[in-house]
């Protein structure tokens, strides 16, 4: 079914975003000593290994101003976080235990305190680098008084929009990537609003990793669009499942299964659009509201998390959500979103503690079923708040069976195939009868089987 590169089919990616997880100061003074902040991560490997994960974007790295997004130096850690070699001995030790890693790649805009920027502010049209940026014209003035205007990402003049067709800058920002494989070792990128970049760009990015490392991975943010113009042979391996981040929660908090089971169908059903398209599944990440502050009933983070790990895609958990942390952003803040975290003392008290262990099962389950990696979708039966699909690989059909309720459900549903007896992986190995291809079940409360 998938075109992943081998690695990315056994991914199961956690999300941290170090300039907080780390407690790095919010704004970036560039004189201060570097602190190796980026260090503190290293506590949380053997959290990371009991989970079941083996693959960790971290969030952005590089001199910034601020909040990471507004690059200042592509080729430098944030002093914030420490330095090069900072980054360098941190991602050999998470190798070292099995871990791959990616990194954010922040190509559509740069910070005003980008260096190339700075000279423009510096020697005006004199500047070698005016055609940098895009649209940057000596016609007007910048929000911020600057003699000249300029595109601003998103309307945000604070993250100065590049010129991506320039050959400079493209030169500038591939050999970044070249020093990133070379000094880092990384495995692949996040490609920040990936919807946003030329794609000329993201061709020429493609053809360039490929050429660093065969199985380079390249996975894009993708909010709103058709992810087939992104995810293809010559472009990206992956991107953002924002359809199904939005379900995966209203579906609990409405009751409406339906919801998720129709984004499931038009995306991996027989006839569905992405068949073939390894997404990248989240329940939150840095930029939205954590799940455990969307939901009504706290109990629902259990069967959410069954379906984040069983539906097709590439699964993803975002640094302290596996606890049910909360936490929302407001009209001018998220660091909320995004805090500086005690491993041990989240592990001593935490909303949610035996989520963490949940997880777990859930991941190992995950990594021992071809069929939840590889296999095609199927819906088998919906209700408003229960959900059974089949995912079938190589011969092998698991189904799984969600319920949402409170309350154990009794279901029936049909076989694709004849079989004695099924066995609930998810739950001791049960054993449950069929008839024919005639199944009864017992759901348990807030909770999921996984039968095969």
């Amino acid at each position: 079914m998938n075109t992943f590169p081998h690695w990315a089919q056994e991914a199961i990616f956690y999300h941290i975003y170090p300039l907080g997880a780390c407690g790095a100061p919010q704004r970036n003074d560039f004189s201060s000593p570097a602190i190796a902040r980026l260090e503190n991560i290293r506590a949380w490997l053997p959290h990371l290994k009991y989970l079941g994960v083996n693959a960790l974007y971290l969030g952005p790295v590089f001199e910034s101003s601020a909040h990471g997004y507004d690059t200042a130096d592509y080729y430098h850690v944030d002093r914030r976080l420490g330095s090069d070699e900072t980054l360098a001995t941190l991602v050999d030790t998470l190798h070292q235990n099995g871990v791959r890693v990616i990194l954010d790649g922040v190509f559509n805009h740069v910070g005003r305190d980008f260096w190339a920027f700075r000279d423009v502010q510096k020697n005006g049209s004199n500047s070698a680098y005016c055609d940098w940026f895009a649209n940057l014209r000596f016609e007007g003035s910048s929000p911020f008084g600057d003699p000249f205007t300029y595109e601003g990402w998103n309307g945000n003049y604070d993250l100065v929009k590049l010129n991506l067709r320039h050959p400079a800058v493209m030169d500038h920002l591939l050999g970044a990537v070249r020093s990133w494989e070379e000094r880092f070792h990384i495995d692949g990128l996040r490609l920040d609003v990936a919807d946003c970049l030329d794609m000329q760009f993201i061709e020429a990015l493609h053809i360039f990793s490929r050429e660093l490392s065969p199985d380079f991975w390249l996975m894009g943010e993708v909010v709103h669009g058709d992810y087939r113009n992104w995810v293809s042979p010559t472009r990206l391996d992956s991107v953002t499942n924002y359809e199904c981040y939005k379900g995966l929660y209203s579906s609990f908090v409405d009751k409406n299964f339906f919801e998720i089971a129709y984004a499931f169908n038009r995306q991996f059903g027989p006839e569905g659009m992405y068949r073939n398209l390894p997404l990248y599944a989240f329940a939150d990440n840095h930029d939205v509201n954590r799940v455990a502050s969307l939901l009504t009933q706290p109990a629902h983070l259990f069967p959410l998390y069954c379906l984040l790990f069983t539906m097709p895609g590439v699964p993803s958990i975002y640094y302290g959500s596996e606890f049910g942390l909360t936490g929302k952003r407001t009209q001018n803040d998220d660091s909320d979103l995004r805090p500086c975290l005690d491993l041990a003392a989240l592990q001593q008290n935490c909303p949610q503690p035996h989520l963490p262990a949940a997880l777990a099962r859930l991941a190992a389950l995950r990594q021992s079923l071809p069929a939840l990696k590889q296999g095609d979708y199927q819906q088998v039966w919906v209700n408003h708040e229960q959900l059974i699909f089949a995912r079938s690989f190589e011969g092998q059909t698991v189904y799984v069976a969600i319920n949402a309720a409170e309350q154990p459900v009794e279901v029936q549903f049909d076989l694709f195939q004849p079989a004695d007896s099924l066995q609930d992986k998810l739950n001791g190995g049960e054993q449950v009868s069929v008839q024919n291809k005639h199944c009864h079940i017992t759901l348990p409360p807030c909770w999921a089987r996984v039968l095969v």
